[in-house]
């Protein structure tokens, strides 16, 4: 494992969203990853952010045309080679197994923000990027620093 150019950035789904929906802090996200050479996410989130645009359309009123128009954008930034798909193989199952393993029984590890940190760590990342307060929780299991962005008033 080789660390990662300090020019690339490891994104969880959550800041991958806000490149596409004006959510709270979208444009301190945006801002930073204009920033960096490559944005970098774990194979799935490819999932979860056409699932979580379609949420947004389902859940809070997303209006149809601005819904297709996210996912036009999104598919359109895939194809363009915007963002590096870090593969989910067998070395990134083995390292969430091994985290899990030596975790404390109190840790809080959901499936997706296991695979996401285990993928960042396995492909040398030392911090990852994130607004979710239990994905940022977990990171230290996995020997990373987790950063938010974003600052929202109390």
């Amino acid at each position: 494992m080789t660390a990662m150019p300090a020019e690339t950035a490891f994104f969880d789904t959550s800041y991958l969203v806000r490149l596409y929906l004006e959510d709270a802090g979208f444009a301190s996200v945006r801002e930073y990853a204009e920033s960096r050479a490559a944005i970098c996410a774990a194979w799935h989130a490819q999932a979860e952010v056409v699932t979580a645009l379609h949420r947004a359309f389902r859940e809070r009123g997303l209006d149809p045309e601005s819904y297709q128009a996210a996912r036009r954008q999104f598919s359109a930034d895939r194809e363009a080679g915007l963002f590096v798909w870090l593969p989910l193989d067998e070395a990134v199952r083995e390292r969430l197994e091994r985290v899990l393993d030596s975790a404390p029984k109190h840790a809080f590890l959901r499936a997706a923000d296991g695979l996401h940190l285990a993928c960042a760590a396995e492909n040398g990342f030392a911090e990852v990027f994130s607004h979710d307060r239990h994905f940022l929780a977990a990171a230290p299991l996995f020997g990373l620093q987790g950063r938010d962005l974003i600052s929202l008033p109390a």
